[in-house]
């Protein structure tokens, strides 16, 4: 169903007032796909009056046309930090936006959500509670490299001049902030939140502080291994660092959401299209991919240093039951334009649905050790089994003609799994491959993979001889679809010559998905880009930052 989204359709629901009003950088797509939607879907099942601000123009009154909440306002700017959004890696302003009407990239503010946060300061005084969220916010949520400031920024909380920030996906904190708010209870001691506080807490771990922060970068490492160890959900301690007079107050963690309860979030009553007031504002792209897909699970453990994953959603792995995802199926089989094709199952990786580490469920990460590299944790029961019988359920269901697997694989994965693996790959190859299959190498030369958090490039190799021997024995021609990325710190010019010839010798094509690292806030890839330091080692690695240089890396493999 759609929420309010003006002062009419709130009557229209019969309701006088509403008790938590959403702004948001994206415009509304009601989805199971968007944060905002999963949140007001959720918080109506459980009560709440919900409306929805979507893109407000900020050069007027647009915020307040909801009115004000009686309980809080919830603000994030949308399902891609803005200033991503906005801007390429090489600086120059983005023409287009996936999340906008029409395509054209003009309804989102640079740093939305403070731009956001003090508007509604702006327009009403002494206002309730305001509530930051979404991955803008929980990634900028303690001080953080600034990649377009080129600077070390303070949280996004004092600049934002907000109450609460709930990081992580949020649906357990959300929930909990609007029960205590609409009881009067204290809030401050939730689980899953940042505020701001004139005084230490007992107990909590002291970092490093933004001042000693932005000008000791070993301070800078410190404060971000710390604070990397503690976002596990088992057993992350609180956190404070100070800003001046006054302390960024982190509380640990909520653990991570259960089978049934990933199932109550998908179960809602999504409408899965654009909220009628903005769709008449023209088409939006990101509704395309998302529309007929279907997520199976949230979380990664593969840890790549460059991806926020593992700070936003966390590096465990909570599936939803079969039954569930075949029900949502059976829905999206009877939508009135459905064609027959499911577009994608799968999840920030497709092929971790119903993986997990029994050691990580009961007690978390290790704390030294990752889980996938240099090469899989024996402890890790890497077995493709039951996503093979899923796909083999939703491909036999009746008005379906095609179910796609188009979310990143893990090809190691599937090379490590002996007993499904190459099972699983001849299952996606026959049955759920569009022609092409994404996978992600990044590079192929060690050093740079080890800084990346990628395993060994001797996989690639191996995984490719598989996919294209699975071909032809199936009589198929399908081709592998490879990401790179240049300009990652460690990498220069040599390495990237380093793979134009391993692409030129083993893969045989001319690379299309090729990517200037962007140094995204909170991510141990932007830590490296930033202090030009291994965090483990406290050597100096090389750091590419001229703009120019970054593009001629890119180039090197582009112009094969």
């Amino acid at each position: 169903m759609f929420f309010p989204t003006t002062y009419d359709e709130i009557k229209k629901f019969g309701w006088k007032d509403l008790d938590v009003i959403i702004i948001t950088g994206d415009t509304y797509i009601d989805s199971p796909y968007i944060g905002v939607s999963i949140i007001a879907n959720l918080l109506f099942k459980y009560g709440y009056r919900i409306g929805i601000i979507a893109q407000p123009d900020i050069n007027s009154d647009d915020i307040t046309r909801l009115g004000e909440p009686k309980l809080f306002w919830g603000v994030t700017g949308g399902s891609v930090d803005s200033m991503v959004a906005n801007y390429t890696p090489l600086m120059k302003k983005r023409k287009s936006d996936d999340f906008t009407p029409g395509g054209k990239n003009n309804k989102r503010p640079d740093r939305a959500t403070i731009v956001y946060s003090n508007l509604i300061k702006k327009f009403f005084k002494n206002t309730k509670p305001i509530v930051l969220g979404g991955i803008e916010a929980s990634m900028r949520r303690i001080p953080h490299y600034d990649y377009w400031d080129d600077n070390i920024r303070r949280s996004i909380l004092f600049d934002a001049k907000a109450d609460i920030l709930v990081y992580g996906m949020g649906e357990k904190s959300i929930l909990e902030l609007a029960n205590k708010y609409k009881n009067n209870f204290e809030v401050y001691n939730t689980k899953g939140i940042c505020y701001i506080s004139k005084n230490r807490v007992n107990n909590y771990i002291e970092l490093p502080s933004y001042e000693e922060v932005k000008e000791d970068k070993l301070k800078f490492i410190d404060m971000f291994n710390l604070f990397y160890v503690n976002n596990n959900p088992f057993y992350g301690k609180g956190l404070q660092i100070k800003h001046g007079d006054r302390f960024l107050i982190h509380n640990p963690p909520q653990p991570p959401l259960s089978k049934r309860e990933m199932d109550e979030i998908h179960d809602l009553n999504y409408a899965r299209d654009v909220h009628p007031y903005y769709k008449k504002q023209g088409k939006v792209k990101a509704l395309e991919t998302i529309r007929f897909s279907i997520l199976t699970h949230r979380g990664c453990f593969g840890e790549c240093n460059f991806c926020a994953i593992s700070i936003h959603q966390g590096n465990v792995i909570s599936s939803r039951s079969e039954n569930s995802i075949v029900k949502e199926a059976l829905l999206l089989s009877k939508l009135p334009d459905f064609k027959g094709y499911i577009l994608d199952v799968g999840g920030p990786t497709a092929n971790m649905y119903e993986i997990q580490c029994d050691k990580m469920l009961l007690s978390g990460k290790c704390k030294n050790k990752r889980c996938l590299s240099p090469l899989p944790c024996k402890k890790i029961n890497l077995n493709h089994s039951k996503q093979i019988h899923l796909l083999r359920k939703l491909r036999s269901l009746p008005n379906i003609k095609k179910v796609f697997v188009a979310s990143g694989l893990r090809y190691d994965m599937i090379l490590n799994d002996k007993e499904y693996g190459i099972q699983y790959l001849e299952e996606l190859i026959k049955y759920h491959t569009s022609g092409q299959l994404k996978i992600a190498p990044e590079h192929i030369n060690n050093n740079i993979l080890n800084l990346m958090g990628k395993p060994d490039n001797g996989l690639l190799s191996q995984f490719k001889k598989l996919f294209y021997d699975l071909n032809k024995k199936n009589k198929l021609n399908q081709y592998l679809t490879y990401y790179f990325i240049a300009a990652h710190p460690g990498t220069s010019e040599n390495e990237m010559f380093e793979l134009k010839r391993f692409i030129k010798k083993e893969l045989k094509i001319k690379p299309e998905q090729v990517q200037i690292f962007t140094p995204t806030p909170s991510t141990y890839s932007t830590l490296l880009y930033y202090t030009e330091i291994d965090p483990i080692s406290k050597e100096k690695i090389f750091v590419e930052k001229s703009l120019q240089k970054k593009d001629k890396q890119k180039r090197i493999i582009t112009y094969i």
